[in-house]
């Protein structure tokens, strides 16, 4: 062989050689890439299975959140409901004249002006205690007023139970904890 041919061997030799190992390093990039999309794979699926699970355990709080909202409204609801229906007899009674209000005078009260006996007649069920009944137009203002303050008292007590049934969740809340100070 002559000394161009030896040269054109080894040539080739080694352009088989490169062409070789340039093919194995290829295989063994891509079974790299294929582990590392197989393992990102596996981490997208437990990803997506945690937001799932958190999701899901977002909607039950919700959930059992609205139901406890729900009841707390009917029963607010039966309380006004309540009130109104007592208010309202407690109205008939009084425009009927089945019910008097009155009140206690203070027999001692010199500023009054007012000549009451210090001692209470037989006609009376109370003993020792005087009283004036009120005019009926002046006793249906009164009623009209407690059944007003009733009202707002049971809207009140409707209000501060769903603050507390609303407060726990929105406190619990990543978004308003990294809010807080």
């Amino acid at each position: 062989m002559t000394p161009g041919q030896i040269l054109a061997v080894i040539l080739l030799a080694m352009a088989i050689s490169a062409g070789g190992t340039w093919q194995v390093q290829e295989w063994r990039t891509g079974k790299m890439l294929a582990e590392q999309a197989g393992l990102h794979q596996g981490e997208l699926a437990g990803v997506s299975a945690a937001a799932a699970k958190q999701v899901s355990e977002e909607q039950g709080r919700r959930l059992a959140l609205e139901q406890t909202l729900a009841t707390s409204d009917q029963q607010h609801s039966r309380e006004l409901s309540d009130a109104q229906r007592a208010q309202v007899y407690l109205r008939d009674r009084l425009a009927t004249a089945d019910v008097r209000l009155s009140v206690l005078l203070d027999a001692t009260d010199s500023a009054s002006g007012c000549n009451v006996p210090a001692t209470s007649g037989a006609v009376g069920v109370v003993h020792g205690v005087q009283r004036a009944q009120l005019d009926s137009a002046h006793a249906q203002r009164i009623i009209a007023i407690t059944d007003a303050g009733d009202q707002g008292l049971i809207a009140l007590r409707a209000c501060q139970a769903y603050v507390r049934a609303v407060a726990p969740s929105i406190l619990s809340t990543p978004a308003a904890a990294s809010d807080s100070p």
